[in-house]
Order: structure tokens, then sequence, then C-alpha cells
């Protein structure tokens, strides 16, 4: 079978344009001031908003109804965009001015969708289906890390998070949790008297960088394979720089999440 994300992506985009929050809100008013059953709304509308609405009506009908006509013509044509900045006022530091200006069919459409949330489900969904493609690629890039002897669940959730943030594009935080990996993996593969030792010696708060050179300084009492701490530098090196130093770029995290897949083959081989 195959899938055609553009295709799902046009039957989204399709589908968010004819259902946009508050058009047919926008499109009902006018068609009853348009007709002269403006008195209809009085019972749906509270009294406050409909005595406003009156009067507006009152003082220029025609105006009033081309304005709510253009009302629910703009709510349908900038859904998407009004979309993504919804989702995008979550995810990102918002000025204090930044709330002003803001058009009144904005307004209207963030008001009818406080329940509905569809502003919020139509900027998932386009996002999601964005990074279909890309993250197949990525995918593609990497095979099975298959090892001998098993690690702990944690280990496995930490993995499977950094993958997945490498196939979603989010390749700072992947390397940051390549380095949880082996942090969590290098703990459960110690014997368990120098395990002890380790946790008092750095009082239960050893980094990947203790734990590689304790490993690296005893690498017969440990039992671990002699290629394992060059490797595992290099993910701690990638990871202290995903921390402290910026954004990383795709090949940086590709190689980081590879060199952290290698790295588990050798402790658990």
């Amino acid at each position: 079978m195959s899938i055609d994300i553009r295709s799902l992506e046009s039957q989204l985009l399709r589908m968010s344009t004819e259902d946009a929050p508050g058009r047919e809100f926008c499109e009902a008013i006018a068609e009853l001031a348009r007709t002269g059953r403006f008195c209809q709304l009085k019972d749906i509308l509270p009294g406050i908003v409909y005595d406003e609405l009156w009067m507006r009506y009152q003082q220029d009908a025609p105006a009033f109804v081309a304005g709510w006509q253009m009302l629910a013509q703009e709510m349908r044509q900038g859904f998407i965009q009004h979309a993504r900045q919804r989702l995008t006022s979550l995810t990102r530091l918002q000025p204090a001015e930044s709330a002003q200006a803001v058009p009144a069919w904005q307004e209207i459409q963030r008001a009818l969708d406080g329940q509905q949330n569809d502003l919020l489900r139509a900027a998932f969904a386009l996002e999601l289906l964005e990074l279909v493609e890309p993250a197949v690629l990525r995918a593609t890039q990497l095979r099975e890390c298959v090892v001998a002897a098993a690690s702990s669940e944690e280990a496995d959730r930490y993995l499977d998070e950094a993958t997945r943030c490498y196939f979603l594009g989010m390749f700072t935080a992947c390397a940051v949790m390549c380095r949880s990996v082996l942090e969590e993996a290098i703990k459960q593969r110690l014997p368990a008297g120098f395990g002890r030792q380790i946790r008092s010696r750095y009082r239960n708060a050893a980094t990947l960088g203790n734990l590689l050179h304790e490993v690296n300084n005893n690498l017969q009492l440990t039992g671990i394979d002699a290629g394992f701490p060059q490797v595992a530098n290099q993910v701690n090196d990638c990871g202290k720089k995903a921390v402290h130093h910026g954004l990383l770029s795709e090949d940086e995290a590709r190689e980081c999440l590879q060199n952290a897949r290698r790295a588990l083959q050798l402790l658990l081989c």
C-alpha cells in the first residue's frame, strides 16, 4: 500500500478551510442580517452582545452585513496561518506587546474555538504530516541495534526517545538523550561493588564523563570492551556541545546517535 502524504495534506487543508472555526457563525450573522431576520439572534447571543450588534446594524445595515461576510472569508483564508500561530504561541516566549493589534477575526475565531481546539488540532496534524517523509529518510539511515546482553527498561526508553528525536528533527534533544542512554547502560553494566564505590565517590551524581573516566581506568575490573570508552567519549562530547554550545545540525545528531548505538553494542557484547 502506498501512502500519499501530499494527498493527505491537501485533504487536511481543504477540510480545515471549509470547517474553519467561526466561519459558519459569521456567515450566519451576515445572512440573518441581510434577510431581515436579525431578531432571531436574540435567543442565541448574550443580551449585551445582541444589543451591541443591533446598534451597529441599525447604523449601517449594508456595511454590517459586508463586514461579517468579510470576517467569515478572513477566517477561512487565514485559518492555517492562525493555527500555526496558535501552536507557536505555546512553544516560544511571547513578548507582552504581542497580544496587541490582533485582527478581529482571530479574536473571534480563538474565542469560538475555546472548547473545540480545532486550531491546535489542525496545526499539529499539518506539522506531523510534514515530518513524515524526512523522518522516513532518517530512519533508513539506521540499522537495528542488536546486543548480546540486556540493559534496562529505562535505557531502552532513553534510546527510543533519542532515536525518535532524531527522526522528528529535534537534533539537540537527540544528543542530550544519547548521553542519558549511555549513563544508564553503564550503571547497569558495572559490577555491583564497583558501582557502589562510584555512587559513593560522586554522591549519586556521577555524570557520563565521570563514569567513562572510571571505566577507562578499570577496564579489566569491569570487563568492558576496550574500544567502548573512545566511542562513548564522542557521544559525551557531542552531548556537552548540545547542552552548552548551541543547537546541533542533523549530521551531528546522526553521528552522535550512531556512536551511541555502537557504544551500546560494545558495552553489551
